[in-house]
């Protein structure tokens, strides 16, 4: 799932959406694939100690980055404006940006909980970067966040 490496090429900058053209095959491909995405997130979630869970290769660089680069970011109940405001999409590209190479899919359209004690909802949902959303999600199972989604 995560890149092996095996292409030396480096991506120099993210992709040109002035340039893009949607279409309703793309769309309803990118809502399959997040949907499934959300699923198989909340099923690991719920069923193992999200504690001891390893989302990447890479979680350790992952929250290290996110730790020092976001050390207030608010965890259990997201901020909107700490990842939809001018000045937190410009230090959020930048952290996207580092882990392009690292992450597979860093920039693809990812949902995540905006409070971290619920389940998926339209209620409870943001559409975030998959490098931010893995940030969220590592930080959230070290610190505790997810314990208490875990079934019984």
């Amino acid at each position: 799932m995560e890149n092996s490496g095996a292409s030396s090429e480096k991506k120099s900058s993210f992709f040109d959406a002035d340039s893009y053209v949607n279409t309703p095959d793309i769309e309803l491909a990118w809502v399959g694939k997040a949907a499934e995405h959300m699923e198989i997130h909340y099923n690991l979630i719920t069923s193992v100690p999200p504690r001891s869970l390893k989302l990447t290769p890479h979680d350790d660089k992952i929250y290290n980055a996110f730790i020092a680069q976001f050390p207030n970011f608010k965890l259990d109940v997201l901020e909107i404006d700490s990842l939809k405001s001018e000045e937190s999409k410009e230090k959020w590209r930048k952290f996207c940006e580092d882990f392009r190479d690292t992450v597979e899919d860093a920039t693809f359209g990812t949902l995540v909980r905006i409070d971290s004690s619920k389940d998926y909802s339209e209620e409870n949902t943001i559409l975030v970067l998959r490098a931010q959303f893995l940030a969220i999600e590592i930080a959230r199972n070290r610190l505790g966040l997810n314990d208490g989604l875990k079934k019984l």
